[in-house]
């Protein structure tokens, strides 16, 4: 069986050499990589053993989704896998995708370990890789077995899956309505669960995602989350993001608009920015811890606006 390994990039110039570079590393190496480069000129790669092709898209726009429909396209492999440019693979990555999806049919999503700040700097060290990368708080553990049903659509992640390239052309690809930040991965996840095609937690297939700064909630991305919830909801006829989304109107940015949709109130500034700006002893950002202090706020808020008044005697 012939296996693409795809991504996209735009910048990063560090963290897709560091891909490249661990599927030399790789027990099993793919047939090729396919890159969608969201920008004007082609990188300069390490040499592999496998062919490399680098489908040059330009830097006018082009969404997350429709870039990840290229490298799609464009690969020959009967299994896709999909790497964000930040992913460095483990050496078993491929060889694990393999095995279980030559037992299971459907969507496959492998391991992800977070690195902190400073992890790469010597280069491809898996041993110390390990020792430094930390579990999402918010994502489940791998399954006891090759693999485990996953049963929430809304946990389907772009960062590190796999699947036949024929279900992901029944599948009709990632939605390019979805412009900007937010929405397509759900909106991917939501549309296997139509198909009624299986999604997996699959054990091992380990990516080991690479620090960068980020804000979650993505506050910095406010108006396309807005606009892609939007988008969901007329789609699916059910909301989604609902945790982001809660988040901003906490900050006091956005407020329902009675319709179902939401209503800008104003621009994000810095207290919203330090409250979600991920630290650099942090190795992920989670949405989670700050929606946990915004909600603790208001409760503080409403028991002092219940408290009976002073009076004085």
């Amino acid at each position: 069986m012939k296996i693409s390994v795809c991504t996209l990039a735009h910048g990063r110039e560090d963290h897709l050499r560091n891909l490249v570079s661990g599927l030399n590393h790789s027990r099993r190496p793919p047939c090729e990589l396919v890159v969608a480069v969201m920008q004007d000129n082609r990188y300069d790669l390490p040499s592999t053993s496998f062919p490399v092709r680098q489908v040059l898209l330009g830097s006018q726009g082009i969404c997350l989704a429709e870039a990840r429909n290229t490298a799609a396209e464009h690969a020959r492999g009967e299994l896709l896998i999909f790497l964000d440019v930040d992913c460095i693979p483990a050496p078993g990555l491929i060889e694990d995708y393999a095995a279980a999806s030559a037992f299971n049919e459907g969507v496959l999503m492998g391991e992800v370990g977070y690195l902190p700040q400073g992890a790469t700097e010597q280069g491809i060290d898996y041993a110390q890789f390990e020792q430094l990368a930390v579990t999402h708080r918010d994502r489940a553990g791998p399954p006891r077995g090759m693999v485990g049903h996953c049963g929430d659509y809304r946990c389907f992640w772009s960062l590190n899956f796999a699947l036949p390239a024929a279900i992901f052309r029944d599948l009709g690809g990632f939605d390019p309505r979805y412009v900007g930040y937010g929405g397509e991965d759900t909106d991917f996840g939501r549309t296997i669960v139509a198909h009624d095609v299986p999604l997996w937690w699959a054990r091992g297939a380990k990516a080991y995602h690479q620090y960068h700064k980020h804000h979650m909630p993505p506050v910095h991305h406010l108006d396309s989350v807005v606009a892609n919830a939007q988008i969901f909801a007329e789609k699916w006829g059910e909301p989604t993001m609902q945790h982001w989304l809660r988040a901003f109107r906490l900050m006091g940015l956005i407020e329902p608009d009675g319709n179902g949709g939401w209503i800008k109130l104003r621009e994000p500034g810095e207290a919203h920015f330090a409250l979600t700006r991920q630290q650099e002893h942090q190795p992920y950002a989670s949405s989670s811890v700050v929606l946990e202090q915004l909600e603790a706020q208001a409760s503080r808020g409403k028991e002092a606006s219940r408290a009976p008044a002073m009076t004085l005697a």
